[in-house]
């Protein structure tokens, strides 16, 4: 079900301050916290003395303290100290390879010995002053395979995102899916539409005329073990489309950060990278606020979808060509899950 031996986005940086902070990842319930430098950790949220979460603690000179009966966890899952106990032969707990980039927290839920952090993913736009970021999180109740298949499938946008990034053209519009080792593309090209009010708004922050014909792309990026870039824009039509000038088009990464939770949830961290009027915050907000409003349909829908699958198992889905995209990153995930467990 999981791939567990990969990085996964676990929380925002920001989330992670004085106090523990929870999550499960994989079936796993986590455990953050900062050591006495400030370092970002990670352990099982479990107290061996009565089971409490420690989670529901706090840290005091970087360890953590069971809110429960005082038991004092060190960073590396063994217990250092516990008011009149002696603590040598308490069992440890798992320790999680944990690091800090982009702003995100992420945690390796395997091994941690066979954690590489050259396997985390490369984001030209982060940390670029080129581009402008902002972005989110959602909990979803649903597989989060199911969003995979969303997210690789725009022909969706058509319906459930009618007042603001569909249009007609894109169910009239082929999608060309490719697969090159484990990273799947799945895109599509338009020529001469009129910008739905999502890109018109776009068009505006990039002090283009919203009311000309545009070219539109959308090439969807699935790589392993979830994550997903989508690269979208419109350019004035005749300008050369994907490859216009920045000043002639609005370019942009949605930004798609898909954590398993359980079998039937997820933590979804959505966000949009832009190359064009970088510092204009007002833009970056109204950016955020489109896309939540967008992604909180898709929340809906998938959730929607959950309870409908869960209602009826025995029922066999569909696959066609538009779900292309979605198909070959679930072989990726499933090459993958095969992987783990003939190890």
């Amino acid at each position: 079900m999981f791939i567990k031996n990969t990085w996964y986005v676990a929380c925002a940086s920001t989330d992670v301050g004085e106090t523990p902070f929870g999550r499960r990842i994989c079936n796993e319930s986590i455990v953050f916290f900062r050591d006495d430098a400030g370092q970002i950790q990670a352990l099982e949220d479990f107290c061996p003395h009565r089971g409490a979460p420690l989670s529901l603690g706090r840290v005091v000179n970087g360890r953590l303290v069971c809110g429960y009966h005082g038991l004092e966890m060190g960073c590396e899952g063994k217990t250092v100290a516990m008011p009149g106990q002696r603590v040598g032969g308490f069992p440890a707990i798992k320790k999680y390879a944990v690091t800090e980039r982009h702003g995100f927290v992420w945690v390796w839920p395997g091994d941690a010995l066979t954690a590489d952090i050259d396997l985390m993913p490369r984001l030209t736009w982060a940390d670029n002053p080129e581009w402008a970021y902002g972005g989110g999180m959602y909990h979803i109740a649903c597989d989060y395979r199911l969003m995979v298949d969303n997210l690789m499938d725009l022909t969706h946008e058509t319906y459930v995102h009618a007042g603001s990034i569909g249009q007609r053209e894109i169910d009239e519009t082929p999608c060309v899916t490719k697969i090159d080792g484990d990273h799947v593309t799945t895109s599509r090209f338009m020529s001469g539409i009129e910008a739905p009010p999502f890109w018109k708004m776009a068009l505006r922050g990039n002090n283009l005329p919203d009311d000309q014909p545009v070219d539109r792309w959308q090439i969807c990026h699935f790589t392993p073990p979830s994550h997903i870039m989508i690269e979208v824009g419109v350019a004035l039509a005749g300008n050369g489309g994907y490859d216009a000038p920045d000043d002639k088009k609005a370019y942009s990464v949605v930004v798609d950060f898909l954590t398993p939770e359980t079998e039937t949830s997820m933590w979804y961290f959505w966000g949009m990278a832009r190359k064009f009027n970088v510092k204009d915050d007002a833009l970056t907000q109204a950016i955020r606020d489109g896309q939540g409003k967008i992604f909180s349909e898709d929340l809906e829908m998938l959730e929607s979808q959950q309870r409908n699958i869960l209602r009826m198992p025995q029922r066999k889905l569909l696959s066609l060509n538009i779900d292309a995209g979605g198909v070959q990153s679930r072989r990726v995930i499933d090459r993958y899950l095969a992987l783990e467990t003939t190890v």
